[in-house]
């Protein structure tokens, strides 16, 4: 059990914008579409791989892992930001802001180790597509989701006991969830194993991660040149497109994000809030659009799929005309 030191109490208390309370309603109209989008974007995703027979392979199955990563990011952040928005309902628990802080930062970490193996199905799919079954088979698709998931808990399990040891000496967090430095900004004292943790876990994610990412596609940049086809480098380089698309969405709001953080007081502080929902968020809303438009298998299911509703909306417009 957690015990916070800060005269016995037990609530800290989301901001929310800082500088922008007074927008906090406009603010609800562009993050509830952002939400509704994901909802159905990823949720649709998920439900034609669940039911396609001939979408589940590995590199879906991993998809449909990166988009559950996703999902639990979103409504991790989401609800609770709306909550402030509509109902000017800032106070969370402490408990509250740890689990909610746990789930964000590792479904960011999964996240992450999904996307590494997304780019070793790439590279098995490009250099080694004879043998791409026999590598990519349910056993190591098991094991890398597995994987994914034990990196993210293992990485960020220590941080709210870390915060155990803190006195605080604020609870107003300005920000919309309880990120783990803005939580560790309100405490008074000695906060340096929290901050140097912290800065682990970035350099271990994200930089570990891309290094991985980027061996991967210098290894599929070097077998796709050695093709002599043009046609084939095309179609070659097409198969990691989406891939592609997905890591710079997913890395290059981050980045800004941390420039803007490093800026400090040359970026006013609703900047830095609202990059830090973006960077989490636009990921998110992208992955089904980008698979959507990228992909040929999901692109045809889902237009089967319309076909097939209006198709049963013209025949039961029939059955009432000729009633």
């Amino acid at each position: 059990m957690l015990i916070f030191n800060h005269s016995g109490a037990s609530t800290f208390t989301l901001l929310g914008v800082p500088g922008l309370e007074a927008q906090h309603l406009w603010l609800s109209i562009p993050f509830s579409s952002i939400f509704v989008a994901i909802l159905i974007g990823n949720g649709g995703i998920l439900f034609l791989v669940a039911t396609e027979p001939s979408l589940q392979t590995p590199m879906y199955s991993l998809l449909a892992m990166l988009m559950v990563a996703d999902l639990v990011s979103t409504l991790g952040i989401i609800p609770r930001q709306l909550c402030i928005f509509w109902f000017d309902a800032h106070d969370i628990s402490t408990k509250g802001c740890l689990v909610q802080m746990f789930f964000i930062h590792c479904a960011s970490v999964v996240r992450s180790a999904l996307l590494v193996a997304m780019a070793f199905d790439r590279y098995v799919a490009v250099c080694e597509p004879l043998r791409y079954n026999t590598i990519l088979n349910w056993t190591m698709v098991g094991q890398l989701a597995l994987l994914a998931l034990a990196k993210g808990v293992v990485l960020v399990l220590p941080v709210p006991f870390l915060l155990q040891r803190l006195t605080f000496c604020r609870t107003v967090i300005p920000h919309t969830y309880c990120d783990h430095m803005a939580v560790v900004k309100m405490a008074c004292g000695h906060t340096k194993p929290n901050r140097v943790y912290g800065l682990f876990v970035i350099l271990l994610v994200v930089g570990l991660d891309l290094l991985l990412i980027g061996v991967s596609y210098a290894l599929i940049l070097h077998a796709v040149l050695r093709l002599s086809s043009r046609d084939a480098i095309l179609k070659t380089l097409n198969t990691c497109s989406a891939h592609f698309f997905l890591i710079l969405i997913s890395y290059v709001p981050g980045l800004f994000s941390l420039i803007t953080h490093r800026m400090g007081h040359i970026i006013p502080p609703h900047a830095h809030i609202l990059l830090a929902n973006f960077y989490l968020l636009v990921p998110s809303l992208f992955n089904p659009i980008i698979y959507g438009i990228k992909m040929k298998e999901i692109r045809n299911k889902i237009s089967k799929c319309l076909c097939k509703k209006d198709t049963q909306a013209i025949s039961s417009k029939h059955k009432d005309v000729s009633a």
